[in-house]
């Protein structure tokens, strides 16, 4: 199983609508770095939702549960979207700050490339923020 960090703007779509729907397609990537990242996730692999903009913090875990295909909101362009489903939510939010001030998770991607919306984490990485947000790292792959 792989990590990955999936931002999403709160206003445009929220963690509370993802667990609501279950099941949703992770659509409107736009940028081809991003949209790599999309290609190489595989079956259970493992996502923070990130809120973005407002709130700026990680609330909860998805679940990938279908791979790369076509974005159906692209109108050109080869991009890609995933389906994901809500795995749990994070028992404190982990904001971007505490983040940033964490001296273990020097180097993260959030941190580096701020504005890529689907980025890879580190095993490492994965397991600080689990803990910070007051999750056991084996209860977020369970």
């Amino acid at each position: 199983m792989r990590f990955f960090l999936l931002k999403s703007e709160p206003d445009a779509f929220s963690w509370e609508e993802q667990v609501a729907r279950g099941v949703e397609p992770w659509t409107g990537v736009r940028n081809a770095q991003a949209a790599a990242v999309l290609r190489g996730m595989e079956l259970g692999d493992r996502a923070f939702f990130y809120h973005s903009n407002i709130g700026k913090e990680v609330v909860g875990i998805v679940e990938v549960v279908r791979t790369a295909y076509p974005d159906p909101t692209a109108t050109k362009g080869n991009w890609v979207c995933v389906d994901v489903r809500a795995v749990c939510p994070l028992p404190r939010p982990v904001t971007l700050a505490a983040i940033r001030a964490e001296k273990r998770l020097e180097g993260i991607p959030l941190v580096r490339q701020s504005r890529l919306s689907c980025m890879a984490l580190e095993p490492a990485h994965w397991q600080v923020i689990c803990e910070m947000g007051g999750l056991v790292p084996a209860e977020a792959a369970a």
